[in-house]
């Protein structure tokens, strides 16, 4: 295969995975990080690039990508994990999300004059971006062609137009950072880079990049690994230079004004940069944006969910999963969030646990006890995080919960993880013990 192949189909990946929170998300860390910013953006770039990046690699190498290491777990989980993880980055939180940034930012600032309420365009804008979504995704094997080879280049031009005109324009030196930057703030920007939702997206984009490979005549499994990750190089470089570049402008858009989120700062940016023509120029950007991820997350739960329900077609499971996504899209972007970053807060822990046991499988023999025991300690205590966000808690484990290394951090579940992982390898070796004792004495009855 040609290596410009290998780039246009990173270039649809980057596409796929930047979408509204890796637009929303940088410039609002870096307008709060202040002179905290290159710990908090490499916290970031972390979660929200290099953690995709080993899910991509995690995928690449094993057989059915990730029902196979959910399964490692207990089948049951990984069926109910990856239904779960298609449905949260598809029809139920990533797409409706998309669409209401692209209307927010895409169509709204230029429909000030008119007359009808804001539902009622939202419904209307929704309408049109869904039936565009839904005719290219019915075709996956022309969204290399479409998205790698000219929306994405588009998408990246737009941004660097604005980015270098930021650069030369913004004078102000970076302010002290907030609060929630003062201390620790490596760790505050890993914990943001969750609201991407990328590493989510990963463990459903694996299935769309194997596919565009195989499309290309690629069918050994070593060959789709290492077509795989450098597709996935490609997209990760093109994702931290974006996050630094509108990270920074954030920054040091903090001697311009205050802004109540990282909408808010791309979009006085870009007007106070650019005048009327900023507005277009960001406009284009969130439009191009959003709509690439809602066709790549279609695609993978169509690929997806037709695998594991053959008797309904492709096409069936796309029109299901538009329909889904147009409904839910239209209870509006605050209902949305409002959901989906507690969720994230619960199943970032068990993706990051899960795929770092892939990683060191052969060293612990693949042993499901190793596996279930770092997952239900993780997911116990990531369970109470989400919940708490939620409004649900109790002084008992709120105490219980602090106590734990790392949980003024977010990350009180990494020790958790750790015990459980020991727990499961030592009981794993006592059963292993065990066995050769048992077969001798029934040799020897």
């Amino acid at each position: 295969m040609k290596k410009k192949d290998t780039v246009f189909i990173g270039l649809m990946l980057f596409s796929m995975f930047f979408g509204a929170g890796n637009l929303i998300f940088p410039p609002f860390l870096g307008l709060q990080a202040g002179t905290s910013f290159w710990p908090a953006i490499l916290g970031f770039i972390i979660t929200a690039v290099g953690l995709p990046l080993l899910v991509l690699a995690a995928i690449a190498l094993v057989k059915d990508g990730v029902q196979t290491l959910g399964s490692r777990v207990h089948p049951l989980f990984g069926t109910i994990f990856t239904i779960v993880v298609y449905l949260s980055i598809g029809p139920f939180f990533g797409i409706p999300r998309n669409a209401n940034v692209a209307f927010e930012m895409g169509l709204k600032p230029f429909l000030g004059s008119v007359s009808l309420s804001n539902s009622v365009l939202l419904l209307l804008f929704t309408v049109v971006f869904f039936t565009l979504v839904y005719l290219l995704s019915l075709n996956p094997s022309k969204v290399v062609d479409y998205m790698g080879r000219f929306i994405t280049p588009a998408l990246l031009v737009s941004i660097l137009v604005l980015c270098v005109t930021a650069f030369t324009k913004l004078s102000h030196p970076l302010k002290a950072p907030a609060e929630k930057y003062q201390t620790a703030s490596l760790f505050k920007g890993f914990i943001d880079g969750y609201s991407t939702m990328d590493a989510l997206a990963a463990l459903a984009f694996g299935i769309v990049i194997l596919t565009a490979f195989k499309q290309k005549g690629i069918s050994s499994k070593k060959e789709l690994a290492s077509q795989t990750i450098k597709s996935g190089l490609v997209a990760g470089a093109a994702l931290a230079a974006v996050y630094l570049a509108i990270g920074l402008m954030g920054a040091k858009m903090a001697g311009y004004g205050t802004f109540e989120n990282g909408t808010e700062v791309l979009s006085a940016a870009s007007s106070m940069l650019l005048g009327k023509g900023g507005t277009i120029l960001l406009g284009v950007i969130f439009t191009l944006a959003c709509f690439t991820t809602c066709v790549g997350l279609t695609i993978a739960c169509g690929q997806y969910f037709t695998k594991i329900a053959p008797k309904l077609s492709y096409r069936s499971f796309v029109t299901i999963v538009t329909v889904a996504s147009f409904l839910i899209a239209n209870l509006g972007l605050n209902q949305i969030i409002n959901v989906s970053v507690p969720f994230l807060v619960m199943a970032y822990p068990l993706t990051i646990v899960l795929i770092t046991l892939s990683f060191f499988h052969r060293y612990f023999s693949g042993s499901q006890k190793v596996y279930a025991g770092a997952m239900l300690l993780t997911g116990l205590v990531a369970l109470y995080d989400g919940l708490k966000m939620f409004g649900i808690e109790s002084s008992a484990l709120d105490q219980l919960v602090s106590a734990l290394p790392f949980s003024s951090f977010g990350l009180g579940w990494v020790v958790p993880a750790l015990a459980g992982a020991a727990v499961g390898f030592v009981l794993d070796r006592l059963v292993k013990s065990k066995r050769p004792t048992e077969d001798k004495q029934q040799e020897a009855a």
